[in-house]
C-alpha cells in the first residue's frame, strides 16, 4: 500500500505494542501506520517489564495514554466528544481534558480482540497509564471484509487516525490514512476466500467458509 501512504506529521508519539502472531497478516494494518508515521515505535511481544523498557527511554506513566476498550459500550458514553478518559471501571474521569492535555503520546495493542486482551493481562505496567476509550465517528472499513466483535471496534490505523484527529484536532489525519486502508480493504474484498491466493487465516470469506479454522 505505500503509493498510496503519505508520511504525516503530528506531535504526538505513538506505541503499538504487536502481539506476535500479527506480523504478516494480509489485514494487518501496521505497515500503513509505519509508512504514514515513520517514528512510530513498534514493538512485537507478548510481555514488557514497564514502560521505560518498551520505549527505550525514560518517561512519566501519566504522559501515556492506553488505548483499551475492555467492558465498556461506548453507546453508553453520552459526552459529545471521541475521546474518553476512563477509571478502573470504565466510567469517564471528571479531569479528562487535564489528562488528555499532558499526553506525549499513546500506546495501542495490535491484534485480534483476544490477542489485544492478551496484551493487556500480560502487562501489569499498563493499568498504571490512563486509560483512554474511543467512541467512533466513522463506521470501520473493516465492516466490508470482518465483522468487528463489538460496536466501537476499530481496526488499529483508524484507531491511530480517530485518536490523533481528537487529540490533535485534526480532519486531515484520518484522510490521509482512510487512502491505503480502504484500497487494502478493496483488494481483500475482492478475493474469494481465505483460501485465495495470499490470503490471509484470518481473513473472513463467504460464509460456507467460515467454520475453516475450527475444522
Amino acid at each position: 500500500m505505500c503509493e498510496f501512504t503519505s508520511p504525516i506529521k503530528a506531535k504526538t508519539k505513538i506505541l503499538i505494542l504487536q502481539h506476535p502472531q500479527e506480523p504478516g497478516v494480509d489485514i494487518g494494518t501496521v505497515p500503513i501506520i509505519k509508512a504514514c508515521f515513520p517514528d512510530a515505535v513498534v514493538r512485537t511481544g507478548l510481555s514488557w517489564a514497564n514502560l521505560k523498557k518498551v520505549l527505550g527511554r525514560e518517561s512519566e506513566n501519566q504522559r501515556w495514554g492506553v488505548l483499551y476498550l475492555g467492558s465498556v459500550h461506548v453507546e453508553t458514553l453520552t459526552e459529545t466528544r471521541t475521546l474518553f478518559v476512563v477509571d478502573k471501571k470504565g466510567t469517564p474521569r471528571p479531569d479528562q481534558d487535564e489528562v488528555l492535555s499532558k499526553l506525549e503520546g499513546f500506546v495501542v495493542l495490535d491484534g485480534t480482540w483476544s490477542q489485544a486482551k492478551t496484551l493487556w493481562w500480560r502487562n501489569a505496567w499498563l493499568l498504571k497509564l490512563p486509560r483512554l476509550v474511543l467512541k467512533p465517528t466513522r463506521k470501520s472499513l473493516y465492516d466490508r471484509i470482518r465483522k468487528e466483535p463489538r460496536k466501537g471496534c476499530l481496526s488499529t490505523v483508524e484507531t491511530v487516525a480517530e485518536v490523533l484527529s481528537a487529540l490533535e484536532n485534526r480532519g486531515d489525519i484520518q484522510e490521509t490514512l482512510e487512502k491505503p486502508l480502504s484500497e487494502l480493504v478493496s483488494r481483500l474484498a475482492a478475493r474469494k476466500g481465505p483460501r485465495g491466493a495470499g490470503a490471509s487465516s484470518r481473513f473472513r470469506g463467504p460464509r460456507r467458509y467460515r467454520g475453516y479454522r475450527q475444522r
